[in-house]
């Protein structure tokens, strides 16, 4: 490898291993990281009022016909986050053939549980009402998202009181895929989660594992087993509660792989830490077949 080449993944790697849910390196690496080829069709579009109801959108490079329909959710512990930083994740799904929005959502201390699972619902039924002009299937509508945008992913599969809400058809979304998400994590233990779900009357309802049932879109749930921040255990209870139910669920446990790891796989630089993004759009192609 040349020098320049081997330097150049010398400062990504030193980017990354600093690289958390709140961190600013993280808008460097959105900059600076080779991206995959994908069409971007649209920049913070509005799929609702606010600083924060902005959606960007990527389609493949190549149509063969209506795409499925990805909603990639960011995450950063319900208090930070911004589409702009992730356009590098979602070209790398939509690279896979996917039409894939990122939207923003309102964050803490601006709003909590459940709000921002409000904002996401929202998003979701943005696409499913125009995503056939943009190329996509509205049919065939899968749920994507890392650490908190995990838990909203998941949320808004399990619980369909959320796309209820907004009168997004239930056999729509196909599919989700949570990578190193929080889906069981009560009591609620640290300033994030009980700022963000402590004023909920019902703690049970704000935990994605109580809404497993037998109906429920397929799911791909992926982590690492040198994650720190959000525990494995998150991923082997929920894929347990669905199976229980008979609900179709494929679970991925990658070695050395820690928090930050599991959506920079998404990543050209670090793709080859882990076969997580082949895995999981192999499972969401078909659950969108």
């Amino acid at each position: 490898m040349a020098e320049s080449s081997v330097s150049r993944r010398a400062g990504l790697v030193a980017l990354a291993a600093s690289v958390t849910a709140a961190c600013s390196p993280l808008s460097v690496f959105a900059t600076f990281t080779p991206k995959d080829a994908a069409r971007r069709e649209a920049r913070g579009a509005r799929y609702t009022d606010g600083p924060r109801g902005g959606v960007d959108i990527y389609a493949p490079p190549i149509a063969h016909g209506p795409a499925p329909v990805a909603v990639f959710f960011y995450g950063g512990s319900w208090d930070s986050g911004r589409k702009g930083d992730y356009g590098w994740a979602a070209r790398a799904i939509a690279a896979q053939g996917f039409l894939t929005l990122a939207p923003d959502y309102r964050l803490f201390p601006e709003v909590r549980f459940p709000d921002f699972l409000d904002d996401c619902a929202k998003a979701v039924r943005w696409a499913a009402d125009n995503a056939a002009a943009l190329g996509g299937d509205p049919a065939r509508i899968v749920l994507i998202g890392h650490s908190a945008g995990a838990y909203n992913a998941a949320m808004l599969a399990l619980d369909p009181r959320y796309l209820d809400a907004v009168g997004v058809q239930r056999k729509a979304v196909r599919a989700f895929a949570g990578l190193s998400g929080p889906y069981d994590f009560l009591p609620l233990k640290g300033p994030v989660t009980e700022r963000t779900f402590g004023q909920a009357p019902d703690l049970a309802a704000t935990q994605p594992v109580n809404f497993a049932r037998p109906d429920a879109p397929a799911a791909f749930l992926a982590t690492g087993d040198k994650d720190t921040t959000v525990y494995p255990r998150n991923t082997r209870k929920l894929a347990a509660a669905l199976r229980e139910k008979g609900a179709k669920v494929e679970e991925r446990h990658y070695a050395g792989v820690d928090h930050a790891g599991a959506v920079l796989a998404l990543s050209r630089p670090f793709r080859g830490k882990a076969p997580l993004l082949a895995d999981m759009t192999s499972f969401l192609k078909a659950a969108t077949t």
